[in-house]
């Protein structure tokens, strides 16, 4: 009895430990965000210090596009116009980004969404970590 009783604690740890996301939680994921870090499943870490490219995401009614952009120092974006086709999913109360291109398909699952943190974790279980970017400008 004891070993049922532990286990279900430890069960309510490792379940509280992920953000229940909601429906309205989605549309906090449009706009800027640059990537921080990515957690691998050995529990390693790759920090990214600068980034080249921002992840610039547009969702309306589960649908909508990532694009990838070019911060400058005049506060603008550059952009080559390829973009990746998007669609979020609830799988069993799970949401998922389902990403589509010419060259194939894939999904992360949302793990955390708020208005400056955002979580993804893909199939190979490495998680990326973004935030929201802090504009540059020289003027």
């Amino acid at each position: 009895m004891k070993k049922i009783v532990l286990f279900a604690f430890i069960g309510l740890i490792f379940s509280s430990c992920k953000q229940s996301i909601k429906e309205t939680d989605i549309t906090k994921i449009n706009g800027y965000w640059e990537i921080v870090k990515v957690e691998l499943p050995d529990g390693g870490k790759k920090e990214y210090n600068v980034n080249p490219t921002i992840d610039f995401f547009e969702i309306k009614d589960k649908k909508g596009f990532r694009q990838k952009v070019m911060p400058q120092l005049n506060g603008k974006y550059l952009t080559n116009d390829i973009r990746e086709e998007i669609s979020v999913a609830n799988e069993e109360g799970d949401y998922f980004i389902n990403y589509t291109t010419q060259y194939g398909k894939w999904k992360e699952e949302i793990i955390e969404i708020q208005d400056s943190v955002l979580v993804l974790k893909n199939k190979e279980n490495l998680e990326y970590h973004y935030k929201r970017p802090v504009p540059f400008s020289v003027k």
